[in-house]
């Protein structure tokens, strides 16, 4: 793994939702690196490791750490919540390699809180659908607005990352406004809050209620197409196979 950085989902944040795969390459390597709240996460469980760790909006700064500890011969990995290919660091890793050619980046997959938190409410993805993040950091809201407009108006089940923070406390009403012409009220709806981690909750709800839910950036939303149904307190979306009986 000499100068070969790994570049590891860790899932939820949970130590039982590692996959096997990243969780040998954590027990072999050097250095973990990472933003500091999923390294804490994981310093219970390898409290040997060298840590290389900074706050949140300094991801560059966070890489090139990673990519010289990496040049130097140190068996690293870079641990990114959910799916390091999902809204994480992998492609930004592999842009900023093109200064540090001694160095190979491996990408190993984790479950992203689409996935995780879908199987805590149910089977809402079961059919086609999508994942959009509402965070308008490194993308213009203009481009955010025309993307949940277009999943809507197909009929897609939608799952939606980043719904709040401080700075954005209104997104989430803003979102579902904007998609209000295509999905009816009753619709089934659901979020999840801290999924895998501490303070873990599920809502079940209607989309006429989702945009006033109480929701952060540890909040992932589901909004089902109109074919999933609510059942004994969890959302279900049909396949389409002949013996799938609604009710």
């Amino acid at each position: 793994m000499n100068n070969k950085l790994i570049v590891a989902g860790i899932g939820p944040g949970s130590y039982d939702q590692l996959t096997i795969q990243v969780e040998r390459a954590l027990r072999e390597c050097d250095v973990i690196a990472g933003y500091v709240k999923y390294i804490e996460l994981l310093k219970p469980y390898f409290p040997e490791k060298e840590i290389l760790s900074s706050p949140m909006m300094h991801e560059e700064e966070r890489c090139l750490l990673a990519l010289k500890k990496s040049s130097e011969g140190k068996k690293v990995v870079f641990v990114c919540s959910g799916d390091a290919g999902v809204y994480g660091l992998a492609g930004l890793l592999y842009k900023l390699a093109e200064n540090f050619p001694a160095v190979q980046i491996e990408v190993m997959p984790g479950v992203t809180a689409a996935l995780s938190g879908a199987a805590l409410i149910g089977a809402p993805l079961v059919n086609d659908f999508v994942v959009i993040s509402l965070s308008d950091r490194l993308n213009p809201w203009e481009k955010i607005a025309q993307k949940l407009r277009a999943a809507a108006s197909a009929d897609f089940c939608i799952v939606l990352y980043n719904p709040s923070s401080k700075t954005r406390a209104d997104y989430l009403h803003k979102a579902c406004s904007l998609v209000s012409d295509f999905i009816p009220k009753d619709r089934p709806c659901a979020y999840v809050k801290n999924i895998g981690r501490s303070g873990e909750e599920t809502f079940v709800c209607n989309f006429g209620q989702l945009e006033n839910a109480s929701v952060d950036m540890f909040t992932t939303v589901f909004i089902g197409n109109s074919l999933t149904y609510e059942k004994n307190g969890k959302l279900i979306t049909p396949r389409g196979y002949a013996s799938e009986v609604r009710g």
